[in-house]
């Protein structure tokens, strides 16, 4: 049976058409989109690209400091133009009693205490490292901890938060991802500007609510106070002193009252 060449050519172009729609079309996926790359939007990614941001941030910054217990403090925050950086901490050392400023400049780290009413000496200790006994911690959301927020590698948990009070811009909910796992940041609520300013924190430390606008830091972080030998002064309250021999109560050595006896009359 012949079939009319009209017929054939039909087919012909329905066939190519078919064809160029099958080499066009995406090859089939059974991907699961969860496991592709992160949302521009997703809190981990997000917060990873503030805190780049505020790593690169040259300012001095003033936060209002709220801890249980306490009065309210003010702690000025500098991060120079050649990448040193100061924190002063009002009523941190020995017990509260002693502003100090934590600082590093070029390879160094000092604990300089603040002259003060009660204390108007001043000096500044050279630290080898800044351990807990003398640690103020503030300074960690302005430097180490953003190399942690930074690390996607990190066991941390993020999730998106309810701003905190009186706080502009983007709050996140850090905790670790991992119970087994020392938490590397403290856990709680962190909050940022999309300039990667911290606008405001809620830590072990308390709560940092941002005062004002940021200003232009200087070239270089000066010291507070001169360089002194010396060991730096410890957060805890010095121990009380202990009573001296001198201080016993009078009489026997024992500390006894000395009783005379009395005669009896018949």
């Amino acid at each position: 049976m012949r079939v009319a060449r009209p017929l054939l050519a039909l087919v012909a172009v329905a066939t190519a058409a078919a064809l160029a729609t099958a080499c066009s079309s995406p090859p089939p996926t059974d991907a699961d989109p969860t496991t592709g790359p992160a949302a521009p939007d997703d809190p981990r990614s997000v917060l990873a690209a503030r805190a780049a941001a505020a790593k690169d941030l040259r300012q001095t910054a003033l936060y209002a400091l709220k801890t249980t217990g306490r009065a309210d403090r003010s702690v000025s925050v500098t991060v120079a133009q050649d990448g040193g950086w100061k924190v002063d901490v009002p009523a941190t050392a020995l017990g509260g009693t002693v502003d100090i400023s934590l600082v590093r400049t070029g390879d160094a780290y000092y604990q300089c205490a603040l002259p003060s009413v009660a204390r108007p000496q001043s000096g500044c200790v050279r630290l080898t490292k800044v351990v807990s006994a003398y640690d103020p911690k503030v300074q960690h959301l302005f430097t180490d901890w953003l190399e942690v927020f930074m690390d996607r590698q990190a066991a941390l948990a993020v999730t998106a938060a309810t701003t905190l009070p009186g706080v502009q811009g983007t709050c996140f909910s850090v905790d670790t991802s991992a119970v087994s796992v020392k938490a590397p940041v403290d856990p709680g609520i962190y909050c940022y500007a999309d300039n990667g300013t911290l606008t405001g924190a809620r830590t072990s430390v308390g709560t940092l609510t941002l005062v004002g606008a940021p200003t232009p830091a200087p070239p270089t972080i000066t010291l507070p106070g001169a360089v002194v030998p010396g060991q730096p002064l410890p957060n805890a309250s010095p121990p009380a002193p202990s009573l001296t021999p001198s201080a016993k109560p009078s009489g026997t050595p024992s500390g006894k009252p000395t009783v005379t006896p009395t005669t009896s009359r018949g």
